[in-house]
């Protein structure tokens, strides 16, 4: 594995257009909207790549049959060599890569199982869902009512600053302009409090992907259903596909995914790589 310059980043452009799986997130590296880090297994004539998004997610696609790039990417994955400071969760594409990575950790960790033991530097198994937005089924939603001590407000510097979590705009902006002038979101305010919001990830074209956070006190409570609602009502407006994928064991986002009118289109291994 050869960690890219940034300044050669266009040689992932063309190849990453062929992935068929929602790939937003590796787009704002390689489009270097964001400071990312992407590998390789030759600089002059890359065909494996390996794009790894600062918020934890990543994308292993291209040629699954260089063996001595999937050696190295082992002791990346087992961080054999430290080379990580955080966990990762990978996905990887097209779907033969799932029978390579498979056979190339079981060597060390066993055999892959969602029936996970979390044994201390094993790689954990879960799955990755890919979802398509029908308006019919949110049109539907459309009476609901915020309740009476909420209030929704669009996402403005002073709330971009205000929000704690880990799912918040400046993980995957790199500065509170880019997300005012690229981007957008909606708060939901509970009795003059920051509760829950939802904003843009990702904005490429026509798509704009949904990323959510829940304060802690206010979970339970429904409240990020609003906020999505605005938002998506937001992407109606401008000719927008809203996009959502989350970790299928992640029941409430999926649960909401399909209130909100998102169906399942693609399911696929999610790789939880440890430190």
């Amino acid at each position: 594995m050869i960690e890219l310059p940034i300044k050669d980043f266009n040689k992932l452009v063309a190849p990453l257009h062929l992935v068929e799986i929602n790939n937003l997130f590796a787009r704002a590296v390689v489009e270097k909207k964001i400071a990312g880090k992407a590998y390789v297994d030759s600089l002059p004539n890359p065909k494996t790549f390996y794009v790894v998004h600062p918020y934890g997610m990543s994308l292993l696609f291209g040629d699954w049959r260089n063996k001595e790039f999937n050696r190295e990417f082992l002791r990346y994955s087992l961080n054999v060599d430290n080379q990580r400071n955080d966990i990762e969760w990978m996905q990887a594409w097209p779907p033969v890569w799932d029978n390579v990575l498979h056979e190339l950790f079981a060597e060390d960790i066993g055999i892959l199982t969602n029936e996970l033991t979390h044994k201390p530097g094993a790689i954990e198994v879960y799955t990755r869902v890919n979802f398509k937005f029908n308006q019919q089924i949110f049109n539907k939603l459309r009476y609901l009512k915020l309740p009476d001590e909420c209030v929704v407000k669009k996402v403005d510097e002073a709330i971009f600053s205000e929000m704690k979590g880990h799912v918040i705009p400046s993980k995957f902006w790199n500065t509170p302009h880019d997300f005012l002038n690229q981007g957008s979101g909606f708060s939901v305010f509970y009795q003059n409090e920051l509760a829950a919001t939802a904003f843009s990830a990702f904005v490429f074209e026509n798509q704009l992907e949904i990323g959510i956070e829940t304060i802690q006190a206010f979970q339970g409570k429904g409240l990020a259903q609003f906020a999505c609602m605005a938002l998506i009502e937001e992407c109606i407006e401008r000719s927008l596909e809203p996009v959502w994928a989350c970790r299928f064991e992640n029941t409430a986002s999926y649960k909401l995914a399909l209130k909100l009118g998102f169906e399942v289109t693609v399911t696929l291994p999610f790789y939880k790589l440890p430190i």
